[in-house]
């Protein structure tokens, strides 16, 4: 994974109103942390962090952190968002290095068209959107690809069926669901009504019939009662 360089200015003040006026000139707020290092407070440039996490890896992106004279190794671990605007407030940047292994949630991507599915009426249920995995910095994989061109109605994929690249691993249970093909409720429907129906034709009883003799049979007549 290519790296891409970001410079962080170091010495910010912290508090609401420094955190604003930096948002106002267009720097977000930020912190790096790791390996023994405090959490140093500093700020980057909003469009160059937009650029530098707008590719593939998104938030796995590696970055070559500039913090005054010192570079770093690092990673974008959690962004801070505006509840209404959806803007970036404050990110956190751990430092890592190359032979570490570190977590990290990859998406889960589908691949291919489930004809079969769509013929039978059926549907396409996508259960986990991301997986955590466990990898270097280095080989963790943009995305994860899965082929669902073959699947029938209630078919599922699991965990244990992702393909993996070589030095990627996940702690996520090999049982759980990441998609599963169902019928829908409008297919499973579209038979209910005909059967039914003929339950329903043969519990009713002709008139006239036994129910009716019955009925009569249980009544006593004019001549009896005299």
């Amino acid at each position: 994974m290519a790296e891409i360089t970001l410079v962080a200015q170091p010495g910010r003040l912290t508090g609401s109103a420094e955190s604003r006026r930096l948002r106002a000139s267009g720097r977000i707020p930020a912190v790096v942390y790791g390996h023994g290092a405090e959490g140093t407070s500093v700020s980057v440039d909003g469009r160059e962090l937009r650029h530098a996490l707008s590719g593939q890896s998104g938030l796995n992106q590696l970055l070559n952190l500039q913090v005054g004279t010192e570079t770093h190794l690092a990673m974008a671990r959690l962004l801070q968002r505006h509840p209404v605007r959806h803007t970036v407030i404050h990110v956190d940047f751990q430092i890592v290095r190359r032979d570490e292994v570190i977590s990290a949630d990859v998406p889960i991507v589908l691949i291919g068209e489930a004809r079969t599915v769509e013929q039978e009426g059926g549907l396409v249920e996508q259960m986990l959107t991301a997986l955590t995995v466990n990898a270097t910095p280095g080989l963790i994989p943009t995305h994860i690809e899965v082929d669902i061109s073959e699947l029938t109605v209630g078919d599922g994929i699991h965990v244990g069926d992702l393909p993996l690249p070589a030095g990627v691993t996940t702690d996520v249970s090999p049982d759980d669901l990441v998609v599963l093909a169902s019928i829908t409720r409008a297919a499973a429907e579209e038979e209910v009504p005909e059967a039914e129906g003929a339950e329903g034709a043969e519990g009713v009883a002709p008139a006239g019939g036994e129910a009716g003799s019955a009925a009569a049979g249980g009544r006593a007549t004019p001549s009896e009662e005299g």
